[in-house]
């Protein structure tokens, strides 16, 4: 999506050789208007799928989720990281290693928001190595709910993340795919 490809050439930061700071428009301050054209392109690339769940990790995924799903029509559960009292007991649970943070964190989603009838689509704002996807997953396939797309905003293409999750089957589908960070400029696939 060119669109989102010249607001991270214009407002990106770039830290090292890995990682695209995007936190003023994406995932801490959010354009809500760059969120919903990102939300009416996930609609297109995916409304002939028969979505009827749109399934996120907290928090960066939720906002997107949320836009996308006005297009969908259907709800978004999203995945609490941690454990969480009022939640309680009946969960579906995945451990997920984040790249930006260098930690593993176990993620739950509720056993009455994930079902066998579930079709889903996973949205995120990013993709490196694939963990919070795979975690996602993982959720989905306790629940018996069927992965029916993934859509991911930013995919770092340099990582193994994008490439695995296509390997194993899945329709990835990423609004920006950047292929590298070569001397300080971003590259885009």
């Amino acid at each position: 999506m060119k669109l989102l490809e010249q607001v991270i050439q214009d407002k990106g930061k770039i830290i090292g050789n890995d990682i695209v700071k995007v936190d003023m428009f994406l995932n801490h301050q959010i354009d809500v208007s760059l969120l919903n054209e990102s939300g009416k392109e996930f609609y297109r690339l995916f409304k002939d799928d028969n979505i009827n769940k749109i399934v996120t990790i907290e928090a960066s995924g939720i906002g997107i989720a949320c836009v996308a799903a006005q297009y969908f029509n259907v709800p978004v559960v999203f995945a609490k990281k941690g454990i969480h009292r009022n939640v309680g007991n009946d969960i579906y649970t995945g451990e997920v290693f984040s790249f930006t943070k260098g930690e593993k964190t176990q993620i739950g989603i509720s056993r009455n928001y994930l079902t066998a009838e579930d079709r889903i689509l996973i949205i995120d704002d990013f993709l490196a190595n694939g963990g919070a996807v795979k975690g996602l997953i993982h959720i989905a396939e306790q629940a018996g709910a069927e992965v029916k797309g993934i859509g991911i905003c930013i995919e770092k293409g340099f990582q193994p993340g994008g490439k695995e999750l296509r390997e194993m089957g899945y329709k990835l589908e990423s609004l920006a795919i950047i292929n590298s960070i070569d001397d300080g400029k971003i590259i885009f696939g």
